[in-house]
């Protein structure tokens, strides 16, 4: 099953399934959060009521945002990235050993996520990256408050996947980062999700023995090819994911949660780690991340929008203690 969000010519919006070249509302005026948190049997039984209603070509609407997250979190689970990101920032590529005793993520900001199709403002970075990411759903499971879930139980929590784009200024990361917290407004300024969610069971031939999905994903800016990777090159599979993330705290559906960028290519960054001369992406460039069996999110490079200057801060030279 494919859940999309989309917008009329005329204005309208629209939550439903995308069956083959239309897209077909749900019937009972059902939006996407409520079949979310009904889960992968109540998607089934709408979608058994959809089959025969005629929808509209999906080339006659924008699609949107394919839902409003409740929370995404934001992991870092590819080895590759992390090697060549490290050579980016400091010149020494590594994977500190932490890396490898638990998947390590950040939260960022439901509130500035963009639909394919969709121009990118952008800070006044001097560094402006992509990351390609595979993101999935937390469905709701019945009976589960999503709390320290273990592994198989996490699985069945995963209602389906979509593409993420995990936009980043990296020279405002760094500085950031420095201070042992971030990433802050190197991030927060935009992602982008979509074109869809697939469902889970759709993409059950691609997990191989290991638990891992065998999805290609690929990047393109302004048509050419600059990274590609296989999902499956992650150290932890997806369930391994949401149980940590559910661990001495709760996951609820709605959820996002990225897969941290993939390898080869999988942002700049990593490719400035390892030597490479390319540049920065800049406004009106167009990059377009895909992966197997979900489907493609292009987006543009908007302008540079500038904002309100925050002084810096203030030299400790107050007294410590009121006099009595």
């Amino acid at each position: 099953m494919r859940i999309a969000r989309w917008e009329t010519s005329t204005g309208q919006t629209g939550e439903g399934f995308v069956i083959d070249d239309r897209v077909v509302p749900f019937p009972q005026g059902a939006t996407v959060a409520e079949v979310v948190a009904g889960g992968l049997d109540y998607a089934r039984e709408l979608l058994a009521q959809s089959t025969t209603t005629t929808g509209t070509p999906l080339s006659e609407v924008v699609l949107q945002v394919p839902l409003a997250p409740a929370s995404i979190r934001d992991f870092v689970a590819f080895e590759e990235h992390v090697e060549g990101i490290s050579g980016s920032v400091d010149g020494k590529s590594e994977v500190v050993p932490e890396w490898y005793e638990a998947p390590t993520f950040y939260f960022t900001n439901p509130h500035t996520v963009s639909p394919t199709a969709a121009t990118v403002p952008i800070p006044q970075t001097q560094a402006m990256d992509f990351e390609a990411e595979l993101a999935t759903i937390i469905g709701g499971v019945a009976g589960s408050l999503g709390e320290n879930l273990t592994v198989d139980q996490a699985g069945a929590h995963i209602f389906g996947y979509t593409v993420m784009n995990d936009w980043s200024a990296r020279d405002l990361q760094s500085r950031e980062m420095k201070v042992r917290l971030g990433p802050c407004k190197g991030k927060d300024f935009g992602m982008t999700l979509g074109p869809w969610i697939v469902t889970a069971d759709e993409l059950e031939t691609f997990v191989d023995e290991d638990g891992f999905l065998e999805l290609r994903g690929e990047v393109h800016i302004n048509g050419e090819l600059v990274g590609e990777d296989l999902v499956s090159n992650m150290g932890w599979p997806f369930p391994e994911l949401v149980a940590y993330a559910s661990r001495n705290s709760c996951i609820v559906p709605g959820d996002v949660l990225g897969s941290g960028t993939i390898g080869n290519g999988g942002c700049l960054g990593e490719l400035w780690g390892i030597g490479s001369a390319r540049a920065a992406l800049e406004p009106g460039d167009v990059v377009a991340i895909s992966f197997e069996g979900i489907g493609e999110i292009t987006n543009t490079v908007g302008e540079r929008v500038a904002a309100p200057e925050i002084p810096r801060a203030r030299v400790r030279s107050r007294s410590r203690r009121r006099s009595s």
